[in-house]
């Protein structure tokens, strides 16, 4: 069971990373701050590895949406937590529907269908 769980707990913790790294961007005034900038770089190549260390389990396709859905989320989610954007109702109802169809993707079966053998 862990072993194939594994694979999309560093899928979620890759969309995690994807977050700080987005944060961070945004804090790095253009890459002019230097803790910010280091934040980036180091959060933004953890995040791409996780997500190709996924990906050899989970199909592309189904991995980077739920990577950048998840990412996206928590990347507005905190701006909204922090008062670097407003809070609406209406962002907080969408945010949610991102997460919702991330785990809808992750509730799909991912077996590949073998092609019916050649008559």
């Amino acid at each position: 069971m862990l072993k194939r769980s594994a694979p999309w707990l560093v899928l979620l913790a890759s969309a995690v990373l994807e977050a700080v790294w987005a944060t961070a961007l945004g804090l790095s005034d253009g890459f002019s701050k230097p803790l910010p900038t280091l934040v980036f770089l180091i959060t933004a190549t953890l995040s791409m590895l996780g997500l190709g260390m996924a990906i050899r389990s989970i199909p592309l396709g189904t991995a980077y949406a739920i990577w950048v859905g998840i990412g996206a989320a928590l990347t507005v989610g905190w701006a909204m937590a922090t008062g670097v954007e407003p809070f609406s109702v209406l962002k907080l109802l969408f945010i949610a529907g991102i997460v919702g169809c991330a785990a809808g993707l992750k509730a799909l079966p991912t077996e590949k269908k073998q092609p019916a053998p050649a008559s």
